[in-house]
């Protein structure tokens, strides 16, 4: 492992900022502080902004492949058409993980958190070219395999009509298999790899499939991980299949906890609130794809208000269509600013900082040794070139970061100390090549209503009143 110096850095100090040093030891911020000795490598940081790496707290890297072509849809619509894709293969999977990781990298994010499609019949294959994806570009990973045990159709309220659903084609048991298998060969945190427990949501999961997730996480100390109450539709199901609130129907079965992150938390009361601040849970904010498939605006003043954590996530490329972390960040604090007319509670660039990074850390359970630039802490940073076009003029470079529209602005980074940016490139696949394979495994098309979606469609305007 290289040790290394950061000369001359600018970091944020409280209010404002300070010009340091910075040294890493064995992965490790050793110290911080003006005209250290040496130690190591020098970098020199002249110029530029270090901060903790961002996370990218909630995506589905296999959803790249149907990026820009899906159609402006509720999201229970937008499935269906998803669903009606070809089958993914596995050299898709590696392509669409190694993409994400890199755009995560480039726009500011070291740790990324996939809520990842498995390939039916080969589900452990999918998680092991994943696998392999992250571990070959470097990003700190925590892999969240998409389980489920109801097919697409239980997604949706019955509203007045009695509805039978196909089982879903593989069992709840044979599931819990999978991931148990999953956690011995591939959940090894030392090494930047992690597995979580990841049902995909209430709306597609048996209480089965939730208790079997908690004697698993609870067993193994893995991270939870789902979506929750991402549309109106999924609360309505949500009161359908519990008589109550899903928020409190996770807490009565213990889902909730210090180590489970929500995605999209769109549609929650003040007293579901209230129950993510008691039981600790962090929720992840997916501005861009809330507003992509019309699900709504989270109530993220509230939360930040009532003490619940809240980070950031892109969600996947088709709902979002971008892995730009910084877009997400951006638009996931001004976005509040019509929402809630008192502007002492509006999202700052440095509140949105902390957010992404502490914020990040904190839903997974890592408080202790990520998320902030911090003595003890391991070293996941990024490093801004304040030079750029878009970071100026020299004005508030964490504002110009956070509210302006920065491109091509990470110099380097680092995850646990190695480097795997450096002077505004990916240093350790050949980037231009995976752009080449993903050109090449592609091809221009648009996409047609299905039959399927159609008739989930006519169900879908009936139950929601349209």
């Amino acid at each position: 492992m290289v040790n290394f110096t950061i000369q001359n850095v600018l970091i944020a100090a409280s209010d404002d900022y300070a010009t340091v040093d910075v040294q890493i030891v064995d992965g490790t911020v050793a110290a911080i502080a003006p005209n250290l000795p040496v130690i190591g490598t020098v970098i020199d940081g002249k110029n530029k902004l270090l901060l903790p790496g961002f996370f990218n707290a909630h995506t589905h890297s296999s959803e790249m492949w149907q990026r820009g072509i899906m159609s402006v849809l509720p999201l229970e619509l937008w499935l269906a058409e998803l669903y009606d894709f070809a089958p993914l293969d596995t050299e898709q999977v590696y392509l669409s993980a190694l993409g994400t990781a890199v755009e995560t990298l480039l726009s500011g994010g070291t740790s990324v958190v996939d809520h990842l499609v498995l390939i039916p019949g080969l589900e452990l294959e999918t998680i092991a070219i994943a696998t392999r994806a992250y571990r070959e570009v470097g990003i700190r990973a925590f892999i969240a395999p998409l389980i489920q045990d109801e097919s697409l159709t239980a997604g949706l309220p019955s509203g007045e009509s009695a509805r039978t659903h196909e089982p879903y084609h593989r069992s709840t048991a044979a599931t819990f298999e999978i991931i148990e298998e999953a956690v011995r060969q591939f959940h090894r945190p030392d090494e930047g790899v992690n597995i979580l427990v990841a049902p995909t949501g209430i709306q597609l999961c048996s209480d089965a499939l939730f208790a079997g997730c908690i004697e698993l996480s609870d067993r193994y100390n893995l991270c939870r991980h789902s979506h929750l109450l991402e549309t109106r539709a999924q609360e309505k199901l949500a009161q359908e299949k519990y008589g109550c609130t899903a928020v409190e129907h996770l807490k009565r079965i213990g889902f909730l906890s210090d180590r489970t992150s929500l995605a999209h938390c769109v549609w929650l009361n003040d007293a579901d609130i209230a129950i993510l601040a008691e039981t600790q849970s962090t929720v992840v904010h997916n501005p861009l794809s809330n507003l992509r498939l019309g699900s709504g605006i989270a109530p993220i003043l509230k939360y930040r208000q009532s003490g619940v954590n809240v980070t950031f996530g892109c969600d996947g490329a088709s709902s979002n269509d971008s892995q730009d972390l910084l877009e997400a960040i951006k638009m996931g604090s001004i976005l509040h600013n019509i929402t809630d007319s008192d502007y002492q509670y509006w999202i700052t660039p440095r509140q949105a900082v902390e957010m992404a990074s502490l914020g990040g850390a904190k839903g997974l359970n890592l408080a202790d040794k990520l998320g902030s630039l911090t003595v003890g802490k391991q070293a996941d940073l990024v490093l801004y070139d304040l030079t750029n076009l878009s970071l100026l003029p020299r004005t508030d470079p964490i504002g110009l970061l956070v509210l302006g529209r920065p491109t091509n602005v990470v110099n380097s980074a680092w995850v646990n100390g190695r480097q795997i940016v450096a002077d505004g490139k990916v240093t350790t696949i050949n980037v231009d090549e995976l752009r080449q394979e993903l050109f090449n495994r592609s091809q221009w098309e648009t996409k047609r209503k299905s039959e399927t979606v159609a008739q989930i469609e006519a169900h879908y305007r009936t139950v929601m009143g349209l």
